[in-house]
C-alpha cells in the first residue's frame, strides 16, 4: 500500500469516526434535548433559536464529514460548535482533571482538534467531492 493510499484511509477512519461520535450527541438533542440548549444560550443573553445552530454542528457538520461531502465545511461547522460548547458548558473545566487523572475537557478538546485538523487535510481520496 502506498503513502499516499495510507493517507487517505487514515483520513477517512478519522472522518468516520469524528462524524459518528459528534453525530450520535446530536441525534440525542433532537430526541428532546435541544430544550436544555436553548435555555443557556437564553441565560448567556443570545436569542433562544441561536440554540438551533447546535444542530449544525452536531448533526449537518457530522453527515458532510462523514460522506466527505464539503467535509471541510462540517469540520468547520463542528469546530465551532465545540467552541460554543467548552465557552457555554465546559468553561469552569478548562483548569481541571477528571476522576482519572485526565483533563476534564479532553472529549471536547479531541473533537475540536480533530474536526480542525479534517479542515485543514480535507477528507482525503475516499470522498464525494474531496473538498
Amino acid at each position: 500500500m502506498n503513502t499516499s493510499t495510507q493517507q487517505d484511509l487514515g483520513k477517512l477512519i478519522i472522518r468516520i469516526a469524528l462524524g459518528v461520535l459528534v453525530l450520535l450527541h446530536g441525534i440525542s438533542k433532537l430526541d428532546g434535548g435541544l430544550e436544555g440548549i436553548m435555555k443557556m444560550v437564553e441565560t448567556q443573553g443570545f436569542p433562544a433559536s441561536f440554540g438551533y445552530g447546535v444542530l449544525a454542528g452536531e448533526v449537518l457538520g457530522p453527515l458532510l464529514v462523514i460522506t466527505g461531502f464539503f467535509s471541510r465545511i462540517g469540520a468547520v461547522l463542528i469546530v465551532l460548535n465545540m467552541i460554543v460548547a467548552l465557552y457555554l458548558v465546559h468553561t469552569g473545566d478548562i483548569g481541571h482533571l477528571n476522576e482519572q487523572g485526565g483533563w476534564a475537557i479532553e472529549l471536547q478538546v479531541m473533537y475540536l482538534a480533530t474536526a480542525l485538523g479534517i479542515a485543514l487535510m480535507g477528507p482525503g481520496k475516499y470522498a464525494f467531492n474531496q473538498r
